[in-house]
């Protein structure tokens, strides 16, 4: 396979990870200066994110379908297109269940764990540029190592969240809806270890 071919790849996986740093830095905008007003418009906008990354899993997929050769396992390649746009879908998730709750007023935890969500974007983006380049790369370890350490970073603060949440005294609905909300931002960072999981698992594979 010709370098031109097996760059197509990780330049993909690249582009789907920044499609994610725009969700989650989206999210932040919205939520830090919150107001229920115009909720359909912003829903388009991360919408629009959200297809552009499923745009780009698919060429991976298409692409696969006429590959004879992959630089990594092709399991690997699905799995690593699939986990970064499960990124960006949970991101949207968060925001779509903010809309169907209705909440009027951001929680100050849940700004918290947006914060981390976009360190953990961030660094996935870094570990994905990294990728191409896995054989001789000096940095790939550090970044998985600090995307593990983010990701146990906001489990802790989903689980202060939680028990602020349930010791708030608030409407048992409102409750339900940003447990709901909690857990969905929990699952973002979730959903980032699993891509490093898959960079890991590949580089052990390759190396």
């Amino acid at each position: 396979m010709s370098k031109k071919q097996d760059s197509f790849y990780f330049k993909n996986f690249v582009d789907c990870a920044d499609c994610a740093c725009r969700a989650a830095h989206l999210l932040d905008v919205i939520m830090s200066d919150f107001t229920p007003d115009n909720m359909q418009e912003k829903l388009d906008k991360m919408h629009a994110i959200e297809h552009e990354a499923d745009v780009k899993k698919h060429e991976v997929l298409d692409a696969l379908v006429k590959a004879f050769i992959t630089p990594i396992e092709r399991e690997d390649i699905i799995q690593m297109s699939q986990n970064i746009d499960e990124v960006t879908d949970k991101i949207e998730d968060v925001l779509i269940r903010t809309y169907y709750n209705r909440i009027t007023r951001i929680q100050p935890d849940a700004l918290a764990m947006i914060k981390v969500v976009i360190k953990c974007c961030e660094e996935m983006l870094e570990l994905l540029r990294d990728f191409e380049n896995f054989k001789s790369s000096k940095t790939l370890h550090d970044r998985i190592v600090l995307i593990n350490s983010l990701e146990e970073e906001a489990d802790q603060l989903f689980i202060s969240s939680m028990y602020n949440l349930h010791g708030s005294g608030d409407d048992i609905l409102n409750i339900v809806a940003w447990r709901e909300i909690y857990l969905n931002l929990e699952q973002c960072a979730d959903a980032i270890e699993h891509v490093a999981d898959v960079v890991e698992s590949a580089v052990m594979k390759n190396s």
